[in-house]
């Protein structure tokens, strides 16, 4: 068989007549893998009820793409859809080319229904990573996952498995997705919390309607198996487990991890992680499980559980197993001793190439904020006011053209380059009892310009102004190091000198602890308008964003590409 699973006789005819035929484009080395992705509503019943959804080619959740490391993907999106589009490709670093990487008014206008544009993104990872809907709450249901398979010659670091399992976390709501952000917007509340959680687009047994299309993985006893599991849930960072069952995590966000077992995953919204899981239990259906883990003092969110089955071949009449143990959902002991096990393999085949010297700091302060209502009726947020959120107390406000195009083409009034290395004000970040005053934020389309191959170290500083949360945070266009984490206040005099510089995890999306702080490191060597946001679609609509714009070096090699001929117009 040939490098993509066709017959050899017919890779080499195909390389010889000069063909570029579906994914084959090379017999040799590298490969273009062409997707067409249609963006449409389809009707989709859960929990008793039949409605519309926004679908790419008509599934939830949407196709999942495959490609081996070093390989390119050529993905035309077409929306027949009522909504504008926009896709991201969650985990690849788009290298010199932020056009297709995807968020709305960063670095694209959106594709506006009954138009298309063409994605074109080189693979550099190798795991599990995926893409989603960056436009209003259109990742809800527009998602799906891609695996990066070894290079040929290559191999995994660790046991081959036998089979492998994509498993999408994912939510369904009764009402129309599309809509929640923006009637909590007018009343100022919370978003309304999804009826249910999914897994693979299914609720599983515990909720109405749900017990026949409960997702089954089908296992031999005795073999080894790799699942793929992304959490695509808007909001909540999930604890899973599987019943009398242990996983073993080697990767995480494309990044291969050194191995260790676990009862349970803590696994945050924008997070992909890779584990091994050994079938090795008496024949049987065993509960795989999975709630959330939400810490934040006051906020709602969707209380149930989502299941699914490991079912071993030849036991399909056998009992159901009890329900796995998972930790309560405001256990964060649980979610520490999870998360702080993270290592790189650092060795030969896989360095951490850490920035040792470090020539630019950063401090951000992330905060979830309130705002005065502007009519004379108050607002459904605490205390009468709506909710907003903030780094270093600027809440993002989204441009009405994309910031990419206007740096590029020199258009001004669109962004400011002021954006603040430090919090304009400090204070107590975590203490219980903060000062009302600081409540309120500072808005503005703020945007740090980053000298092009600096080396950062970027302090993320949870705090406690209205309540604390662990916030996902995920950077576009780079991975990062993260080199030391902690509770309460950063101690830039003491927390460094417990810093890991030898094998830390390399990661796209960081989970920064409930009023605590996390420190990362990565060289600025991909130039480009790159998104820093919370991946809590909440707080990134409420405004915890901000932009990095990486200058150009000095040839060719290292400044943007073109922008491509088919870009959306706003």
């Amino acid at each position: 068989m040939g490098s993509a699973g066709y017959p050899m006789p017919l890779v080499k005819s195909l390389a010889i007549l000069g063909f570029c035929v579906s994914i084959i484009c090379s017999a040799f080395g590298k490969v273009i893998h062409h997707h067409k992705f249609v963006v449409e509503s389809s009707p989709y019943s859960r929990l008793c009820s039949t409605k519309e959804i926004l679908t790419v080619n008509g599934e939830f959740p949407g196709p999942t793409l495959k490609a081996r490391r070093g390989d390119k993907m050529i993905i035309e999106v077409y929306n027949k859809a009522t909504y504008n589009i926009t896709i991201h490709w969650h985990g690849l670093k788009q290298q010199r080319n932020p056009w297709s990487d995807g968020p709305e008014y960063i670095t694209q206008c959106p594709i506006q229904p009954g138009k298309k544009f063409t994605y074109r993104v080189e693979i550099s990872v190798e795991g599990t990573v995926w893409w989603h809907g960056h436009n209003g709450w259109a990742r809800a249901t527009v998602h799906g996952a891609i695996i990066v398979y070894p290079m040929l010659g290559s191999e995994y670091p660790f046991p081959k498995p036998h089979a492998e399992f994509p498993i999408i976390l994912g939510e369904w709501w009764k009402k129309n997705v599309m809509e929640i952000s923006g009637k909590a917007n007018l009343t100022g509340e919370e978003p309304l919390t999804s009826d249910a959680y999914t897994i693979n687009g299914q609720p599983g047994y515990f909720y109405p309607c749900s017990k026949k299309g409960t997702y089954k993985m089908m296992v031999e006893q005795g073999k080894q198996y790799l699942l793929r599991i992304i959490n695509a849930i808007m909001d909540e960072n999930m604890f899973f487990a599987i019943a009398k069952h242990k996983l073993t995590l080697v990767g995480k966000d494309g990044f291969y991890m050194k191995r260790f077992t676990t009862d349970y995953l803590m696994i945050t919204p924008g997070q992909s992680m890779d584990v091994l899981l050994e079938a090795n239990q008496s024949p049987g259906n065993y509960f795989i499980a999975a709630r959330a883990y939400a810490d934040a003092v006051g906020a709602g969110f969707d209380k149930t559980i989502v299941t699914a089955f490991l079912q071993y071949q030849g036991s399909y009449h056998s009992p159901r197993s009890p329900l796995p143990n998972l930790p309560p959902y405001n256990r964060t002991q649980a979610a520490t001793h999870f998360s702080k096990q993270f290592r790189s393999l650092a060795n030969e085949n896989h360095p951490a190439k850490v920035p040792l010297v470090v020539d630019t700091h950063l401090l951000y302060t992330i905060s979830v904020n309130l705002l005065n209502c502007s009519t004379e009726k108050p607002c459904k947020g605490p205390f009468g006011k709506r909710f907003a959120s903030s780094v270093n107390n600027i809440s993002f406000i989204t441009p009405k053209i994309d910031i990419l195009q206007a740096y590029y083409y020199g258009i001004e009034g669109v962004f400011e380059e002021n954006f603040p290395r430090k919090p304009p004000n400090k204070f107590n970040y975590t203490s219980d009892n903060l000062p009302e005053n600081l409540l309120t934020p500072s808005f503005g389309t703020k945007v740090l310009v980053l000298e092009y191959n600096c080396s950062v170290e970027l302090i993320f500083q949870g705090t406690n102004v209205l309540s604390s949360d662990n916030h996902p945070v995920h950077l576009h266009g780079y991975s990062f190091y993260v080199v030391g984490w902690g509770f309460g206040n950063f101690n830039p005099k003491k927390d460094p000198l417990k810093y890991n510089l030898v094998n830390p995890p390399e990661e796209t999306t960081v989970g920064v602890p409930k009023n605590g702080w996390v420190a990362i490191r990565f060289r600025a060597d991909n130039p480009g308008v790159w998104l820093l946001h919370c991946h809590k679609e909440r707080h990134h609509t409420w405004g915890m964003s901000m932009v990095f714009i990486v200058k150009n070096g000095n040839t060719t090699g290292s400044q943007i590409v073109p922008p491509p001929h088919d870009l959306p117009t706003c």
